[in-house]
Order: structure tokens, then C-alpha cells, then sequence
């Protein structure tokens, strides 16, 4: 009994020394530190182009390339610092070999007939790769492209407008019908609209503009199979008063929109000119051409004339008959339509002021109007239509300015399609519509269009920087032109997979999206680094084997070598990419608020890290083996790049 417990806890003599432990750990962290500290740098340079997205853009993705730039400096210092040290105290004991891990045997078991293959039939694994990475440009440009993936801001803003000479009273009966419309519909939570401008600078609506705002319930109690969408829709279907245009927005993203462009709806057609009657007649023809545009939908003519004015129009020969002056007639219109102060009334810290004019009942016709008595000395009682002509005109019922000039809109939302498409064949028709300006008049598109238009433009010069970033970081990390492209060749083929993905999940291009290839790319070079580390050290194993000259070392050998180098390691490559797989897969089946702005990003990402880690398994090992076969038969001798092995 004794003995047994003694060989139970009998320690075992150790299988190598604590220095020679080190040592390994030491040759093993310079090895790959060096590969994973550059990839690390490519990540965060490759996204510091994000910082020079301005406006809702750089708002929007400003914080994500702070936070992601601070985490990886802090993670490229750990890699170089700690992590060896962590890996000095953990690492004890007997290790089994790669070999002896199941998982590990058997994904090689699969991995390596599959790389013979691909390594014997050559031409046809190029031809397949570049046939793939050919078939994403028509993709691509079949999809549409907005400026940014529509928030769910889980309410609905509602902005009829009617007619500008719309009464106070009549304003109110639409709003009050509206609004019981609203209700009845079984999402609706709470209903609240407001006619008119608020006691604010900053919002100058006319009494003929309607804003209500609609919360919804929790989605859990909606109609099954109902969306934000149909929602909207039967709305629309149910509020189609004659003479009011209805208008779907949402509350944030309206005064965004209005703020920044001074457009309320998706996008406007904004029509400069220096006479209102005549942006009236081009603002109406713009809306003739736009009219049936597929996408289109809430078309509507800002109006500039049909605002309906009082005029009092003093007859001064009549003026002279009765002794009175202009003034007496002002002061006496003043007074009783628009009220005189007499005094003033205290309220604790307040102070109100007391004004006097006629009754509604005294006022509230042309014909009571032309009633009104005029004081005169001679005469007395002198109605207000001996004196002066009292009528209704026209006017504009707002006047609005940009850059100097008079300005008209013609205000549209896009629904139903995406943002660019809708709005290129817009100024496709509008191109091909004839006397469509006169002298002196032009268009220009704004909304959420002029934000679309920045970003791409920032965007066409921002991809190209990211990849001249990327290519000059490798080449520091290797010392070898020929070793950065290598790994740069990763890129558009990471482009394969983030294009399929977004295609078939049915998303445009946007901003949101543009930001996820930028982060894909940095991802699948740092994936590309660790194949090319490990392939190097297998050429610098065979070297040291068979002598480096292409007397010793035949093509055979080499094959071998990259066979050896590709499956041997594999597990450190399948974990690279599996932990961003797994950090990215989860937010496809997260809900709520920002997520419509998260997938965008993140599609990408997941397709292109499949795609780019295939290519690498497969495609890079076959290239590496092309370019040593050719330096062996140019040069009579393979280059070694040093790995610190």
C-alpha cells in the first residue's frame, strides 16, 4: 500500500530544464511576436482612415475607430510584453505534440489531401479564385447604396402638409381626425400632434404643416407578421385626405435633416431663382418629371405663393373728403384686428400684457371687416369701406432664402428602394426633360442625397490610402516586397466574401458598410502574416536539411516544405480566424435599437473572413510555392526571410 501511494506522488524527473523551457518560449515568442505585433500595427493603421469621415459619418464611426485604435496599440504592446510572460508561467510540464490533438489530426486529416490538390492542379485553382473575384463586380454595382442604414428609431413621425391658406380651425379639425385615424390602428401606443410652429426661433413651420409624433408598442404586441413598414403603409392608406400630402419620417432623424440641409423629407430638389412665381411654376415641373419614378413616394411642392393676405388699401382722395389721415386708419385697423395694449397685469415674477380688439364675431369676414367705424371730427361714424378698398390676395406664405437667392423645394421620400438608384434615375428623367430652368434658375439635390454624395466621395480616395497603408506596414514587416504582396493578395479576395454576404442578406452599399471592408481588410492580412511566418520557417527547415542551392534542393522538396508548413500549423490559423468569427457571428441574431446599423458593418466582415482564411488555407501556400520555384530557377537559391526560429 505504501508503495503504491509513493508512486502515486513520486515526482517524476523533469523532461527538460527550466532553462531550456524558456529558451523554446523565448525562440517561439520572437518567432511570432514580430508577425503578430506588424499585423496588429496593419489593423490599426488600416482603420485610421475613418477619422477622416466627416459630418453624420464622422459623428457615427469616430467613436468606433477610437475605440478600436486604443484596444489594439494596447494589444500590440501585450503581445510583445506580456504575453511571452503569461506563457513562461502557464506552460509547464510534459506538451503533446500538434499531432496528438484530436481536432488538430483531424482537420489535417481533411486539410491535407485537399492542399495536394490544389497544389497539383494549379492553373484551376487560380483560374476558380480569379473567376470568383471577377463575378463581385457586377454584384457590386447591382446593389443599391444609401448614405447610412436607417435607424429604427421605434416611432413614427407623421408630417402632412395642406394647404398654405388653411384657417386655424380647419388645421385643427384635420389634425383631430388624423389622430383618431392613427389610433385606431392596434400598434399605436400614444398619439401627439402639433399644427404649426412651436414658441421657438428654431422652428418656423407654417400653420399648414402638421407634425405627429406616433410611439409604437412593443413589437412583442403587433400583429403577427406585421413590420415598421406595414405599419406605415396602412397609415397611409387610411389618412388620404383630399388636399393634404402625407409625409413618414422619424422624429431623430427629421430634425437631423432639416438642421443640417433644411430639407424635412429623404431628399429635396432645391430650385434657386429670383422671382417666387416663377420657382412656383419650375418647382411644379420638377415634380411633374420626378412623378412615377419607381422609390418616390410622399411627393410634394414646397409652397412659395398661395398664402392668402389681407389687404387694406387707403383711398387718400376719400381720406380728404371725411378729414381723416392715414394714420387714423392704421391706428384704428390696428386696434381692431390686431389688438392695442391698455395696460398690464402683474403675476407674481410675470407681467403680462392687456390688449383689447373686436370679438371673433366682428372680425372673422371681409364683409364685417369693410363694417368696421372710423372716428372723424366732421362726419363721426365713417365705415372702413368709404375709406379704403379691403380684399384678399395672394402671397408667398414663406419666404426662404440660401446663399442670396430665393429658393423653392421639391420634397420627396425614398421608400421601398435604395436611396442612390432612386435618385439617379430622378436626374436621369430631369436631364431628358425639355425647358425645364429658364435663365437664371438652377437645381440642386440635398438631403439625405448631399451626405450620400460626401461619403462616397471621401470614401474613393480613403480605400486606396488604407491599401498603400497596409502594403508599405508589410513590407516593414517583412523586408521583402515580393512577402507584402503576398500577403496583400488576401485583400480582394476577403472582398469575395463580404460581397456575396451583403448581396444575399439584401444590404446596400452605405457608409456602414464601407467602414466594415476597411476593418475586414486589416483582419484578413493579419491572417495572411501568420500563413507566410509559418511557411518561411518551413523553407528555413528545409535549408537547413539540404543546403541552400537548387543542386540539393528539388521541386519536390519544396512542395513537401509548404505541404509541411501549411498543415502542421494549422490550428494557429484556424484560431486567428475563428475568434473573429465568433466576436462578429452573434450580432446577426441581435435586436433592438442600432442593430440596423451594426449589420451593415459586420456582414462583411464575417463573409470576407471566410473567403480571405479559404484563400489563404489554399490559394497562398500555392503562391508561395510559385515564387520559390521561380527564385530557385532564376537565382539557383531560395530567399529566407528570417522568422527567429
Amino acid at each position: 500500500m505504501m508503495n503504491w501511494l509513493k508512486n502515486i506522488f513520486k515526482k517524476s524527473p523533469n523532461w527538460i530544464s527550466e532553462e531550456e523551457r524558456l529558451k523554446v518560449i523565448e525562440q517561439s515568442s520572437k518567432q511570432v511576436s514580430r508577425g503578430v505585433f506588424f499585423a496588429t500595427i496593419i489593423i490599426i493603421t488600416s482603420f485610421l482612415p475613418v477619422f477622416m469621415l466627416t459630418g453624420q459619418e464622422g459623428k457615427l464611426f469616430h467613436p468606433l475607430a477610437y475605440t478600436k485604435t486604443f484596444i489594439m496599440i494596447m494589444d500590440a504592446l501585450l503581445v510583445i510584453t506580456l504575453a511571452p510572460v503569461l506563457i513562461s508561467f502557464f506552460m509547464k510540464g510534459k506538451f503533446r505534440t500538434d499531432h496528438a490533438n484530436p481536432i488538430n489530426r483531424a482537420l489535417e486529416r481533411v486539410y491535407e489531401p485537399i492542399i495536394k490538390g490544389v497544389l497539383k492542379w494549379r492553373k484551376t485553382t487560380i483560374a476558380i479564385n480569379i473567376l470568383a473575384l471577377v463575378i463581385t463586380i457586377p454584384l457590386l454595382k447591382s446593389l443599391g447604396s444609401e448614405f447610412m442604414p436607417p435607424l429604427d428609431e421605434q416611432s413614427i413621425l407623421f408630417m402632412p402638409v395642406t394647404l398654405p391658406d388653411v384657417s386655424n380651425t380647419e388645421a385643427k379639425r384635420i389634425l383631430q381626425v388624423q389622430d383618431k385615424i392613427i389610433k385606431s390602428v392596434p400598434e399605436v401606443d400614444k398619439v401627439l400632434g402639433k399644427a404649426g410652429r412651436a414658441n421657438t426661433a428654431t422652428d418656423n413651420s407654417p400653420i399648414s404643416m402638421i407634425e405627429t409624433i406616433i410611439m409604437l408598442k412593443p413589437k412583442s404586441q403587433w400583429r403577427e407578421g406585421k413590420t415598421k413598414k406595414d405599419i406605415i403603409n396602412e397609415l397611409d392608406a387610411k389618412l388620404q385626405i383630399p388636399g393634404v400630402v402625407n409625409g413618414w419620417t422619424q422624429p431623430i432623424i427629421n430634425r437631423i435633416n432639416m438642421l443640417a440641409t433644411g430639407i424635412r423629407t429623404d431628399v429635396g430638389v432645391k430650385v434657386y431663382g429670383q422671382n417666387l412665381d416663377t420657382i412656383a411654376s419650375v418647382s411644379e415641373r420638377v415634380r411633374k418629371a420626378l412623378e412615377g419614378t419607381p422609390g418616390i413616394a410622399d411627393l410634394y411642392v414646397e409652397p412659395v405663393t398661395g398664402g392668402k393676405y389681407l389687404d387694406i388699401e387707403v383711398r387718400r382722395q376719400d381720406l380728404g373728403r371725411y378729414g381723416l389721415s392715414v394714420d387714423d386708419v392704421n391706428q384704428t385697423v390696428e386696434t381692431a384686428l390686431g389688438g392695442a395694449p391698455i395696460g398690464n397685469t402683474i403675476e407674481g415674477r410675470q407681467r403680462f400684457s392687456i390688449s383689447v380688439r373686436l370679438a371673433q364675431d366682428y372680425r372673422n369676414s371681409v364683409e364685417h371687416i369693410k363694417r368696421i367705424p372710423i372716428m372723424s371730427a366732421s362726419f363721426g361714424e365713417v365705415p372702413l369701406s368709404s375709406v379704403a378698398d379691403v380684399k384678399f390676395v395672394d402671397g408667398p406664405p414663406m419666404i426662404t432664402s440660401e446663399n442670396a437667392m430665393l429658393r423653392g423645394a421639391v420634397l420627396f421620400n425614398v421608400r421601398g428602394r435604395d436611396l442612390g438608384g432612386t435618385v439617379s434615375e430622378a436626374i436621369d428623367k430631369m436631364s431628358k426633360s425639355n425647358d425645364l430652368l429658364p435663365q437664371g434658375y438652377y437645381l440642386e439635390w440635398s438631403g439625405q442625397y448631399e451626405n450620400l454624395i460626401r461619403g462616397q466621395q471621401t470614401l474613393m480616395w480613403i480605400a486606396p490610402v488604407v491599401l498603400v497603408i497596409i502594403f508599405f506596414s508589410l513590407y516593414f514587416a517583412f523586408h521583402s516586397i515580393r512577402e507584402a504582396f503576398l500577403s496583400l493578395i488576401t485583400v480582394p479576395f476577403a472582398l469575395i466574401g463580404g460581397a456575396y454576404m451583403i448581396y444575399f442578406w439584401g444590404v446596400n452599399l452605405s457608409v456602414a458598410v464601407a467602414v466594415g471592408f476597411i476593418a475586414l481588410f486589416g483582419i484578413a492580412v493579419e491572417t495572411g502574416i501568420v500563413m507566410v511566418i509559418y511557411l518561411n520557417d518551413a523553407m528555413q527547415q528545409l535549408v537547413k536539411e539540404k543546403g541552400n542551392s537548387s543542386a540539393t534542393i528539388t521541386k519536390e522538396d519544396l512542395r513537401k516544405a509548404v505541404i509541411y508548413g501549411a498543415a502542421k500549423r494549422l490550428r494557429p490559423k484556424l484560431m486567428t480566424v475563428c475568434v473573429s468569427l465568433f466576436g462578429l457571428v452573434p450580432v446577426l441574431w441581435a435586436s433592438g435599437v442600432g442593430t440596423d446599423v451594426m449589420k451593415p458593418i459586420v456582414l462583411p466582415m464575417i463573409g470576407g473572413v471566410l473567403t480571405s482564411s479559404t484563400h489563404i488555407l489554399l490559394v497562398t501556400p500555392l503562391i508561395f510555392l510559385l515564387t520559390k520555384e521561380y527564385e530557385l530557377r532564376k537565382y539557383g537559391k531560395l530567399e529566407i526571410h528570417e522568422t527567429h526560429h
